[in-house]
C-alpha cells in the first residue's frame, strides 16, 4: 500500500517512530533494510538547532540510503520553529514533523511535546507558522490528549489540517499514561474520519497481527512501529510478509540476533566512535536478547563492556553456552 505525504511517495506504509536514544542513524539503517518505509529521526530541538548546541548535528545527519526521512523537531515558540524549519530545510531530509506527543516532564515543563495538547490555538499558530515557511511536507504527531477528561486528539488533528499539516500521527494514549495502560485505537479511527489527510496509527505494534487489527479497525493510512522493534528491527519484514501473504514468519534464531547485534555495533561504531557507539549497545543488546534462553546472565555482564572485542567475546560465549540445550 503506498502513502502519500504531501508532494512525497512513500512505497509503503510501514514507519518505524522516533524514539529518544533508540532511532538514531545506525538503528534507522538496519530497520530500513528490514523493510521500514519511512524512518523517523529521533527528536530535534528547535533551540538546540537555533542555539547551535553541539549535539544536534548528530541528531540532524540522514544517509541517503535510509530515505525518505522524516525529521522530528520539537518547540513551543512559533517564530523559533519556523526560523528553525527554513534553516534546516536544505539538508536531507523529506518531511518535517513537530513533536506534540513527547511525555517526559522535561521537555512537558518546557510547554512543549505532549503540553501542546492543551494549546489547540499555539497548536495552530506553530504548525501554520512552520508550514508557510518551508516547502517540504509538514506533519505532526500527536496523542489521545493529555489526560482522559481533555483527550482533544481530533480537535488537534483538525487544527493541524487546517493550517497546513499534510499527515497526522496518532499514538492511542494520553499523557498521563506514558506508555501504560493500552492505546486506544478508537481515537485513530476518530481522528481518520475527521480529516482528510493522511493518518498514521502507533501504539501497541508488537507483533504482525497487531498491525493488521489495527488497520481493519482504524482504517488508518500508516502503521507506525516504535516500542515493538527495539532490539527486533526484523518485525518489519514480518509485517509486511503477514500483511501480503497472511503468513508469520519465525523469529530469528539466536545466531542471526548475535549477527544482528554485532552488526549494530560495527554501526554504532563507524557513526559515534568506540567509546559512545559500545556504551549506547548495551541498552540495545539487552533489548535484542529478550526472550531467548540464558540471556538474563548475559544481561548482568553487558554493562561491563567497553570495546567491540569484548562485545563479540561475551556474545560468543553466551552461543557457546546454550549450544547444549
Amino acid at each position: 500500500m503506498e502513502l502519500n505525504i504531501g508532494n512525497v511517495k512513500i512505497n509503503g506504509n510501514l514507519i518505524l517512530g522516533p524514539m529518544a536514544g533508540v532511532t538514531d542513524l545506525p538503528f534507522r539503517i538496519l530497520c530500513k533494510e528490514q523493510g521500514a518505509d519511512l524512518i523517523y529521526t529521533e527528536m530535534v530541538s528547535a533551540k538546540g538547532i537555533q542555539y547551535n548546541n553541539k549535539n544536534t548535528e548528530n541528531l540532524l545527519t540522514v544517509e541517503e540510503k535510509e530515505r525518505p526521512v522524516s525529521l522530528q523537531l520539537f518547540g513551543a515558540d512559533p517564530h523559533i520553529m519556523s526560523e528553525t524549519a527554513k534553516r534546516i530545510e536544505h539538508r536531507n531530509f523529506d518531511i518535517l514533523d513537530i513533536n506534540m506527543g513527547c511525555p517526559v516532564p522535561k521537555v512537558v515543563n518546557n510547554g512543549e511535546g505532549s503540553a501542546l495538547m492543551k494549546e489547540p490555538k499555539l497548536v495552530g499558530e506553530i504548525v501554520h507558522a512552520v508550514s508557510t515557511a518551508i516547502q517540504k511536507p509538514l506533519t505532526v504527531k500527536i496523542r489521545k490528549g493529555f489526560t482522559e477528561s481533555t483527550a482533544n486528539a481530533v480537535e488537534i488533528a483538525k487544527i493541524a489540517e487546517a493550517n497546513g499539516a499534510a499527515a497526522i500521527a496518532v499514538h492511542g494514549r494520553t499523557r498521563e499514561q506514558y506508555y501504560s495502560g493500552r492505546a486506544d485505537w478508537n481515537i485513530i479511527r476518530a481522528v481518520k474520519e475527521a480529516v482528510r489527510v493522511p493518518v498514521i496509527g502507533n501504539g501497541d505494534i508488537f507483533k504482525p497481527e497487531d498491525a493488521k487489527r489495527l488497520m481493519l479497525e482504524t482504517g488508518c493510512d500508516g502503521i507506525m512501529l516504535a516500542r515493538g522493534v527495539r532490539g527486533n528491527p526484523w518485525l518489519f519484514a514480518q509485517v509486511r510478509e503477514f500483511l501480503n501473504t497472511g503468513k508469520i514468519l519465525d523469529k530469528p534464531n539466536v545466531f542471526e540476533a548475535v549477527d544482528m547485534m554485532l552488526r549494530h555495533a560495527r554501526l554504532s561504531i563507524q557513526y559515534k566512535g568506540e567509546y559512545i557507539g559500545i556504551r549506547e549497545m548495551r541498552k540495545h543488546v539487552a533489548w535484542y536478547t529478550t526472550g531467548y534462553p540464558l540471556a538474563a546472565k548475559l544481561r548482568q555482564h553487558v554493562n561491563e563492556i567497553e570495546d567491540y572485542s569484548q562485545l563479540e567475546e561475551l556474545l560468543n560465549q553466551y552461543l557457546n553456552s546454550i549450544k547444549d540445550i
